[in-house]
């Protein structure tokens, strides 16, 4: 339980990128855990007790273990920065079955996280996708036969749209890449 130091963040993120002592950034990874209120936290594996009085409240993330350092991090304070750059663009698993589209996103840029996508063949207009899990979006429309293209909207409200990223050939189980955030 020790990687799931306290720390004092302003802004949390699964996907961040930390600024180190050499101004050099760092990948790195952070999670928040415990109720709004906090009460998941309480002590954490820096020992501070009661959040409220020692000056933290509920801004706190859980962070790896290489940046708890065994404890050497403890009230470290980490400045987030939000946009995530990837190389290529955004892949598009299609796994399921003809009435059962469910389509794993994954490799997105930007803000990182998809909070909306919609899909559309050439003889469909756009029809919005409902999450299954995770980032596995599901369609229950029978688009086989079709070359499919996706809008992906992330948590910050910005859309990018892949047009034809999968062939009408395409099959179950293939991955195509489409457009990318900048």
């Amino acid at each position: 339980m020790a990687f799931l130091g306290i720390f004092l963040v302003g802004f949390l993120t699964m996907m961040s990128h930390v600024h180190g002592y050499g101004g050099n950034w760092i990948n790195a990874h952070a999670t928040f855990y415990g109720g709004s209120d906090a009460s998941g936290t309480m002590g954490g594996a820096c020992g501070y007790g009661n959040l409220y009085s020692q000056g933290y409240g509920t801004n706190t993330a859980a962070l790896s273990t290489a940046l708890f350092n065994n404890g050497l991090s403890c009230g470290s304070c980490y400045e987030i920065r939000v946009a995530c750059r990837r190389r290529g663009g955004i892949r598009f698993t299609i796994n399921g079955h003809s009435y059962f589209n469910l389509v794993l996103i994954t490799n997105v840029g930007g803000a990182g996280d998809v909070h909306s996508v919609s899909i559309k063949g050439p003889r469909t207009g756009w029809q919005s996708m409902s999450r299954n899990w995770g980032q596995n979006w599901q369609s229950n429309s029978n688009l086989n036969g079709q070359s499919l293209s996706f809008k992906v909207t992330t948590s910050d409200g910005r859309t990018v749209v892949s047009y034809n990223v999968a062939p009408a050939s395409w099959s179950f189980g293939q991955t195509f890449a489409g457009a990318q955030f900048r």
